[in-house]
């Protein structure tokens, strides 16, 4: 079997924040490796920590104590190799679909030729040939975060970064959006680490899930899902493993 090279490596990592009346701490000796391609879920209750711990990783804030390394290298700062897409949409509203997926690379000073023609290919891999000059005012929620992650996506980095994406949308809109992620994914592999509270969320679409305690926020359990895909929301499988996960969740309020 092929060995898969390492990463993303969290090593000791906590965060404490300043706050009126003394400190506060979010994340606390959080250790974990993820290897290239694996699709990882941070899943918990809300406000435990997980964003924090996405924030971390992507460079925009930086840990009280420990390190982290990705490729081999510090974090120590955002960088290209680490794509984010938020839960709050945030599509430039005076840019067409094409310009705010091109927007990043065109930071970038990648080449307009080049860059135009890697902005139509995400743009078709998420499903948004035709609203090429659309507007984000034109699109559905949906369609918005389409559009964040074919941007996110363009500037290819090895690392996407998904803070709750999904989070905003309708039941029906969300359960879509999960397939469509899913299939992105397998056509256009990236690591990914994906932040949700929602655990069906979390199964449908993981290679392993990283159960974390309540605030401050440090891996309770690790899952490691063999479920073949795509995977069934109603299998006894399936079914089961939410009723397990659900009660350690449970255990940790």
């Amino acid at each position: 079997m092929e060995q898969k090279r390492k990463l993303i490596e969290c090593s000791n990592v906590s965060k404490t924040f300043q706050v009126p009346g003394g400190e506060n701490q979010v994340v606390r000796d959080f250790n974990f490796v993820c290897q290239e391609n694996e699709f990882i879920c941070l899943f918990g209750p809300g406000q435990c920590g997980k964003t924090t711990l996405i924030n971390l990783i992507a460079g925009f804030e930086m840990p009280t104590e420990g390190t982290i390394m990705v490729n081999g290298k510090r974090v120590t700062e955002p960088g290209p190799e680490r794509g984010v897409v938020f839960q709050n949409i945030t599509l430039f509203p005076w840019l067409t679909t094409m310009g705010n997926v091109e927007y990043g690379m065109k930071t970038a000073k990648v080449p307009k030729k080049e860059r135009r023609e890697r902005a139509q290919k995400y743009i078709n891999l998420v499903g948004l040939q035709g609203f090429e000059q659309s507007y984000p005012i034109q699109l559905s929620g949906g369609m918005k975060q389409r559009v964040g992650i074919a941007r996110a996506y363009s500037i290819e980095p090895e690392v996407m970064l998904m803070d709750e994406p999904f989070g905003a949308l309708d039941a029906q809109t969300r359960y879509l959006m999960q397939e469509e992620l899913q299939r992105i994914w397998q056509a256009e592999k990236r690591t990914v680490i994906f932040v949700t509270n929602n655990i069906e969320e979390a199964i449908y679409l993981a290679d392993r899930i990283l159960v974390l305690s309540n605030c401050p926020a440090t891996i309770k359990k690790e899952y490691k899902i063999d479920l073949p895909r795509p995977r069934k929301y109603t299998s006894p499988e399936f079914l089961a493993l939410r009723k397990e996960i659900t009660s350690i969740v449970d255990k940790t309020l």
